[in-house]
């Protein structure tokens, strides 16, 4: 799954793509909108908050008494955004796309899309104020983040890390590099490691204008790039959500 600094890409894609032009075309491939029409709307943002996306449009008319909307996108595990020239060919079967925004100088298509919804601009905080602080965003509060982390003592950290109600952004390839990065073994309790000082770096580890590409020390690898241990890979986190913790045996001890 796209992990925060790749979601903060797309967002900075479709911004630049869109932003400050007025809809010619849209097209909601999902049942639920598969009517609604937003042409003729200016699109004001894309942003990023986590790994949720956040356009913002401004509709030329009032509908349902607003006239300000946002189209909320998560790109869940296959999900992806692809900015191209209007009328150039698709890189992926149509079926596979789940909306078409179309502005005079671009067409930006989500495929395979996990999330598509549109809700009045004034919802957002609704929809997503659960998400604790975001490691890219505005509201980055590393004390904040830890207290959250901190609240279940027992619970193994690398899961905790990946909630996103403790920190938004943060997925299997960052809570692999964070807690390699501590020297912190993905099981032990939460309630047993300095959590301000865990996630204190992960925004300039994560920073994507910074790095073109992850500098990434122990997910993915097979052997440690510090001792050359052989990594191994742990199932963390309650039954039907286990994900892979990439550590180092030695450099990260039980």
């Amino acid at each position: 799954m796209p992990e925060g600094d790749a979601v903060w890409r797309t967002a900075r894609r479709l911004d630049d793509a869109l932003s400050g032009q007025v809809l010619t075309r849209t097209d909601f491939r999902v049942p639920r909108l598969a009517t609604v029409d937003l042409s003729r709307a200016e699109v004001v943002a894309t942003v990023p908050r986590g790994k949720h996306l956040l356009t913002r449009l401004r509709a030329d008319r009032e509908l349902r008494g607003t006239r300000e909307w946002s189209v909320h996108t998560h790109l869940r595990m296959d999900g992806s955004w692809r900015v191209l020239r209007p009328g150039q060919r698709w890189p992926r079967p149509g079926h596979q796309a789940r909306l078409v925004l179309a502005v005079p100088s671009a067409q930006a298509v989500g495929f395979l899309l996990g999330v598509v919804e549109l809700l009045p601009t004034e919802r957002e905080a609704a929809l997503l104020g659960h998400l604790g602080p975001d490691v890219l965003g505005a509201d980055w509060d590393p004390a904040a983040a830890a207290a959250r982390l901190g609240a279940d003592p027992a619970r193994p950290v690398f899961d905790a890390l990946l909630d996103q109600r403790n920190l938004a952004g943060v997925g299997t390839m960052w809570a692999a590099e964070l807690c390699f990065a501590a020297r912190v073994h993905p099981l032990r309790p939460a309630g047993e490691v300095d959590l301000e000082a865990l996630v204190a770096p992960a925004p300039a580890r994560m920073d994507p204008e910074r790095y073109t590409r992850p500098e990434l020390r122990v997910f993915g690898h097979k052997a440690c790039t510090r001792c050359l241990s052989t990594i191994r890979v742990l199932k963390v986190g309650p039954a039907g959500r286990r994900r892979d913790a990439h550590h180092c045996p030695t450099c990260q001890p039980a």
